[in-house]
C-alpha cells in the first residue's frame, strides 16, 4: 500500500511539475482571426495566473466584447480550456500551447458546431498596450465620470465620443474608444448624466443641457491631456450624432465630426419612422391612418399637443380597427420631453469642419433618405469637406444584418470601423 501511495504521489508531482513547465509561457495576449464560412472576426485571449488559479478574458472589438472573464478555466500540461456563457449559448474553448511557435491552436464548440482557430502570442503587447485613466469632471453642477484611453504610440490627436440616447453608459462606446486608441488617438468617453456613476437625470435634461455636458467634457479633456482643441474630433451615433453639428458650432476649433446613424429629421420623426417599420406588416393599409394618430401621441410627449386634444382624438379613434396596435402610454405618467423636437439639419447648414456621415441601409429607425438631407444641408453651408459612407446591410447600431454562416456572434459591419479609420487618415494632416 505504501509503495502504491508513493508511486501515486510521484505521478501527481510529475504531472504538476510538467504542467508548470509547459504552461509558464502561456501568460500573455493571444490574437488571431476566427473564420467560418462567410463569417470572420478578430478575437483575443488574455491569459494570466495568480497565486491560486489561471484567469482568461475574451475580447472582440467588433462584438463590443472587452475582457469578458471566462469561466471554468482548467490548465493541464500544455492545454488550457474554458467556457463563455451568454443568455442563449455556452461557448466551449479548448486550446493547446505551442511554445516553439508561441501560439495557441484551439477549437470553439457552440450548439452543434465546432470551429478551429489559431492565435499568435503578442510578444510586444506591453509596448503597444493602451492605458486607461478613470476621471471625474464637473458640468452644470453635476459630477460626471469618464475614461481617457492613452495609446502607447500617441499621435497627439484625439477623439471624444459624445453621449447618445437612453440610459446607456460609457460601456457602449468602449470598444471604439480602445480601437482608435490602438491607432494612436487619445480617446475619451463618459457616462451621460444619470447613467453609470454620473450624477443627474438624463430623461429630464434638455438637449441644450446634454450638449453643454459634451462641450464641458471636451474642455476638461483638452486641459487634462494638453491636446489642443484643434487636434480633437468628436464622434456620435444616433441621438449622439444629431448633437455633432451643434457641438461643432459651439466649438469651432474642433478638427472634425463623425455622425453615425444620424436622422435627417427631428428625433420625433425618426421615432415615428421606426414605429412605422415595426408595424408595417401588421397594419397593412391602415398604417398611414394609425401613424397619424401615433404621431399625435409623440407630439403630446414632446409638449406640442395638449392632453385635452389627445384625449379627444383617443375618443374619436378608439373604435378604429387599428387602434389596438398603436402605443398610448398612461397619460398621468407622462413627463414632457422636448428633446423629441430636436432636428440636426439647421446645425448642419452652418458648420465648416470636415464631417463624415455614415448610414446603414438596413437601419429601421432613421428615415432612409437621411444621408441625402444631411448632404443638402452641408452643401448649404458651403462645406466642401464632408463625405458620405453608405453601408449595405448595416443596421442602426452598425451591425451586419445579412446571412451569416456563424449566427452565434453578432458583429459590426465589415466596413464600418475601416471607413472611419481611413477617413481620419485622409484628413489627418
Amino acid at each position: 500500500m505504501k509503495k502504491l501511495f508513493g508511486l501515486l504521489l510521484a505521478s501527481i508531482l510529475l504531472l504538476s511539475c510538467s504542467g508548470t513547465e509547459n504552461t509558464k509561457d502561456i501568460e500573455g495576449k493571444f490574437t488571431g482571426d476566427f473564420n467560418y464560412g462567410n463569417f470572420s472576426d478578430n478575437i483575443s485571449f488574455e491569459i494570466d495566473k495568480d497565486s491560486t488559479a489561471w484567469r482568461v478574458s475574451f475580447s472582440s472589438l467588433e462584438q463590443n466584447a472587452i475582457q469578458i472573464p471566462a469561466r471554468n478555466v482548467v490548465s493541464i500540461g500544455d492545454s488550457i480550456n474554458f467556457i463563455l456563457q451568454s443568455d442563449q449559448y455556452t461557448y466551449t474553448f479548448k486550446n493547446k500551447w505551442h511554445a516553439k511557435e508561441a501560439s495557441l491552436t484551439g477549437s470553439l464548440t457552440v450548439d452543434t458546431l465546432t470551429v478551429n482557430y489559431n492565435l499568435k502570442k503578442e510578444l510586444d503587447a506591453e509596448a503597444h498596450k493602451v492605458q486607461s485613466q478613470d476621471i471625474v469632471f464637473q458640468s452644470n453642477g453635476l459630477l460626471l465620470s469618464g475614461t481617457i484611453w492613452k495609446p502607447g504610440n500617441a499621435n497627439n490627436k484625439a477623439l471624444v465620443f459624445v453621449t447618445s440616447s437612453g440610459p446607456g453608459d460609457r460601456s457602449g462606446s468602449r470598444a471604439e474608444a480602445i480601437y482608435f486608441a490602438q491607432k494612436g488617438y487619445t480617446t475619451f468617453h463618459y457616462d451621460k448624466r444619470g447613467t453609470g456613476i454620473s450624477q443627474g437625470d438624463w430623461y429630464t435634461a434638455t438637449m441644450d443641457e446634454l450638449v453643454m455636458d459634451d462641450v464641458n467634457a471636451i474642455k476638461y479633456f483638452t486641459k487634462k491631456t494638453n491636446i489642443p482643441i484643434s487636434q480633437i474630433g468628436i464622434k456620435g451615433s444616433s441621438q449622439g450624432a444629431t448633437k455633432v453639428p451643434k457641438i461643432l458650432g459651439e466649438l469651432e476649433e474642433l478638427r472634425f465630426g463623425i455622425a453615425v446613424s444620424c436622422p435627417g429629421s427631428s428625433l420625433l420623426e425618426s421615432d415615428l419612422n421606426y414605429w412605422k417599420n415595426r408595424n408595417r406588416e401588421i397594419l397593412g393599409d391602415n398604417l398611414e391612418a394609425a401613424s397619424l394618430f401615433q404621431k399625435q401621441v409623440f407630439q403630446h410627449i414632446a409638449g406640442t399637443v395638449s392632453r385635452a386634444d389627445l384625449e379627444k382624438s383617443i375618443q374619436t379613434k378608439k373604435s378604429a380597427p387599428w387602434f389596438s396596435s398603436v402605443w398610448v402610454p398612461n397619460l398621468d405618467e407622462i413627463t414632457i420631453d422636448e428633446k423629441l423636437l430636436f432636428n440636426p439639419l439647421p446645425y448642419f447648414e452652418k458648420i465648416k469642419q470636415p464631417v463624415l456621415i455614415i448610414q446603414g441601409m438596413a437601419d429601421e429607425i432613421i428615415p432612409p433618405n437621411s444621408h441625402k438631407l444631411i448632404s443638402v444641408a452641408l452643401e448649404k453651408a458651403n462645406n466642401e469637406d464632408f463625405k458620405l459612407v453608405i453601408l449595405k446591410g448595416a443596421n442602426h447600431s452598425m451591425h451586419h444584418t445579412g446571412k451569416t454562416d456563424f449566427p452565434y456572434w453578432a458583429k459590426l459591419h465589415d466596413d464600418y470601423l475601416d471607413s472611419m479609420a481611413s477617413w481620419l487618415e485622409m484628413i489627418r494632416d
